[in-house]
């Protein structure tokens, strides 16, 4: 079973495509745990909300846009890092523990730990987009993930907070995962 690094010109039906399948399921599997026995349901759908936007996107935009292989396993990859942290809340999550005290750190550094990965695993799978979509120049399919990732994070930080503080005032701490630090959403955009 070959595994593609970048984006065929033939487009591969998903009953062919053998490690997209694998893809799903791991992902499918992982995020049905997160559901079961999460400590809080409301944080658990409200971190899953543009996860499923994002996937019923991928859905319904797949026979025209495929990515490579390698391009699904980084999304596979970052997805379930951030359904796992929707388990227990960002802030509460036990592999940030353990590496709080494995590294003697003071806080839990899950969410910046995903945060990175945002950037890090998805900045391969836009350059393939802007390179094989959108036929982008070779230097703009480079320069655009690192802008676009910076200006999505600071969206997503102020949409974070406004609906943390409009609509569930009682998770907001919980859903933004400050643990006390008033710098944390200038923090996880880096």
């Amino acid at each position: 079973m070959p595994f593609s690094l970048a984006i065929s010109p033939s487009k591969t039906p998903l009953k062919n495509n053998r490690w997209l399948q694998v893809f799903i399921i791991v992902f499918v599997a992982v995020w049905s745990s997160t559901l079961v026995g999460t400590t809080d349901i409301s944080n658990w759908i409200l971190e899953n909300t543009l996860v499923f936007i994002f996937l019923a996107f991928m859905i319904f935009t797949f026979k025209k846009y495929q990515f490579s292989d390698l391009s699904y396993l980084l999304i596979c990859i970052y997805l379930c890092l951030h359904v796992y942290g929707s388990k227990y809340t960002y802030a509460e999550n036990p592999f940030g523990y353990w590496l709080k005290e494995t590294f003697d750190m003071k806080r839990n550094h899950y969410d910046r730990i995903v945060h990175f990965s945002f950037g890090f695993l998805l900045a391969y799978p836009m350059r393939e987009m802007f390179l094989s979509w959108l036929r982008f120049p070779v230097w703009v399919a480079w320069a655009l993930p690192i802008e676009i990732t910076l200006s999505i994070s600071g969206f997503y930080e102020l949409i974070e907070w406004a609906i943390a503080d409009v609509f569930f005032p009682a998770q907001g701490d919980a859903y933004l995962g400050t643990q006390g630090d008033i710098w944390d959403a200038q923090k996880d955009i880096f």
